[in-house]
Order: C-alpha cells, then sequence, then structure tokens
C-alpha cells in the first residue's frame, strides 16, 4: 500500500474528536478539492506492506486507528488492510471522499462519508449509492464553504433521511467563520453536529503530522 505519512495524534473530526489516534495517511486522490488542506498527499509516499503496516501501528500502541488519505479506497489493499486491523483488536474508522464503492467493506470499520459540497468542486462526484450501505457506527460529513454549500447539506441530509446517524457540519478553515455556521444550524434547528478541526485549533493549520 502506498502511504504518505503515519503518525500518532488526537483525533481532530469525526464524534471521536479529541481521542488518541494513529493515523495512516495514504497517498493519491481522484478528487480535487479547492479548499484541501492535504494536497501533499496527491502523490509520492512510500511503499509498504501490510505486515510492516501492522508493526509500525501496534508499535505505537494506540488502540483507535484511522485510514484516510488522499482517498484510501484507491488503494487496492485498503480492504484487507482495514480487515487485518479489526483483526488485532483494533477501533478502526475510515475518512473516505464519498466518490469510491463502500459496499463489501469489514462491517466493524466504521465509515466516515464525506459528502463534497458545491463549494469543493467535486459535488458530481459523489457515489450516491453509498448512503444505501451507511450502517450503525457510521458517520456523514459535509465541509461547508458558503451559504450555498450550507442549503445543500441541509436539503441532502433531510431527502435522505441521513439524521439517523451522526452528521457533521464543517466549516472551510478560514472561508466560513465557525460561529455563522452555529447560527444557521441552530435558526434551522438541524439535528446534525458542528465540527470544528480540533487540530488547528491545538497546533498550526499548516502543521503536519498531527
Amino acid at each position: 500500500m502506498r502511504v504518505t505519512e503515519i503518525f500518532t495524534s488526537i483525533q481532530g473530526e469525526s464524534t471521536h474528536a479529541g481521542r488518541p489516534c494513529t493515523f495512516v495517511r495514504t497517498t493519491g486522490c481522484d478528487q480535487r478539492c479547492v479548499w484541501c488542506d492535504t494536497a501533499y498527499a496527491f502523490e509520492g509516499g512510500t511503499e509498504m506492506s501490510l505486515d510492516a503496516l501492522f508493526d509500525e501501528v501496534k508499535r505505537r500502541g494506540v488502540p483507535l486507528v484511522e485510514l484516510t488519505g488522499g482517498e484510501p479506497l484507491l488503494q487496492p489493499d485498503a480492504p484487507a488492510f482495514l480487515t487485518g486491523l479489526c483483526d488485532r483488536g483494533h477501533e478502526v474508522l475510515l475518512e473516505t471522499g464519498g466518490s469510491r464503492p463502500i459496499a463489501g467493506l469489514d462491517p466493524r470499520v466504521k465509515r466516515i462519508l464525506d459528502l463534497k459540497c458545491p463549494g469543493s468542486g467535486m459535488s458530481d462526484h459523489v457515489l450516491w449509492d453509498n448512503l444505501a450501505h451507511l450502517k450503525d457506527g457510521d458517520e456523514v460529513k459535509f465541509v461547508v464553504a458558503d451559504r450555498r454549500d450550507y442549503e445543500w447539506a441541509r436539503e441532502v441530509t433531510a431527502g435522505h433521511g441521513l439524521a439517523r446517524l451522526p452528521v457533521l457540519f464543517a466549516p472551510v478553515h478560514g472561508a466560513l467563520e465557525p460561529r455563522e455556521l452555529a447560527e444557521w444550524i441552530l435558526a434551522d434547528r438541524l439535528p446534525v453536529r458542528l465540527q470544528v478541526q480540533v487540530h488547528k485549533v491545538v497546533w498550526s493549520p499548516a502543521a503536519r503530522g498531527v
């Protein structure tokens, strides 16, 4: 599997925010969101065997592990890696951009599906069939750049009955004030969670490996 970085930090997003977590970030992405903060993972990276990855995760000694990217589901070995982590007793998160199928992944994996709003420039890449495969323990995330994105995410949430799961509305860092997004959510009484990227509060927003 081609990997850009492995690091242990505080989980900065999702309902697991604040928890110690080991991240395995794969290389390569099939999307180009205009506000992307991990463009360094588009290319390069190092090929690692699954055994080497399992050993490195074990060495770090943290029960919670997230596979992220880039787009991790571009990696042919990603499903086997996720299952292997589960078999080794880890609590496993997968952050995926929503453009690749999630059907068939190990049901023990908690999928965080990042549905791309229009402001990302990638909303036409959303694989809507994925919504039928969301299960208990999964989450849906919308990264919101402006009012148009907010209204789109609001309609998708309602139209697809997503409120049965944790739904996260996250402001694009530096583009939309969290307070403004919070006020929209409150005005509409939306059954969603405001998500602020904790790692960008604790460390510099430009810092890597955190």
